[in-house]
């Protein structure tokens, strides 16, 4: 092969890695975006589920106790997703703090965790949830609070992937090595129990017995 024909070897393999780099490097930043949009959706339905958390607990028919839990874990979750304190506190890494330093990630899946398992053992008895569905306005307060449950659980199944999604890409050898993702974090998934409270009952779908 003689010189001239090496040299456009050369050429062309460059421009071709030139290619793909940029090519990569675009579906990463697109990649990024996607899970920026999911995680704001997830935050979005984390508050709903709160105010309507909020909303039953100050309507009176909870019972006392509850009410005052209830109360307090919503607005707990509700203060954790204010943008005027996200990113502000951080757990000690033994407790978990460390998965997004410098970020309140941690905090806040302990925080809607907390949420869950209170109205978990809130609307734990199907009877008393099917008692307190004939009180005044109280079935249209479950209703929006299954629904905005419902939706939490979808949003942040969605996020999840789109991080997946994108941990996948950017641990690809070729990635790394040309450092085609910047010095942009590694997205991470939200974790917290969001398991659904049986008695309350899916959106469309009658509670269980």
């Amino acid at each position: 092969m003689s010189w001239s024909e090496t040299a456009v070897v050369v050429v062309a393999v460059a421009l071709l890695v030139l290619w793909w780099s940029w090519v990569a490097a675009s579906r990463i930043d697109r990649l990024h975006r996607k899970v920026a949009a999911s995680r704001a959706v997830v935050d979005t339905q984390l508050l709903r589920r709160a105010s309507a958390a909020s909303t039953l607990a100050a309507s009176g028919v909870l019972d006392p106790v509850s009410s005052v839990l209830v109360g307090e874990a919503s607005w707990a979750s509700i203060a954790a997703g204010s943008p005027q304190t996200q990113g502000m506190a951080r757990l000690p890494d033994e407790l978990g703090g460390a998965d997004r330093p410098g970020t309140a990630s941690g905090d806040r899946g302990l925080v809607e965790s907390e949420l869950s398992a209170t109205l978990r053992e809130a609307l734990a008895d199907a009877d008393e949830v099917a008692a307190l569905r004939e009180e005044p306005g109280a079935d249209e307060l479950l209703d929006a609070l299954a629904d905005a449950w419902y939706r939490v659980q979808l949003a942040r199944r969605f996020h999840n992937e789109a991080v997946a999604q994108a941990q996948r890409m950017r641990r690809g050898w070729a990635v790394r090595t040309l450092r085609l993702a910047g010095r942009a974090p590694m997205p991470q998934t939200l974790e917290l129990d969001d398991a659904w409270p049986p008695a309350l009952g899916r959106p469309g779908r009658p509670p269980a017995s």
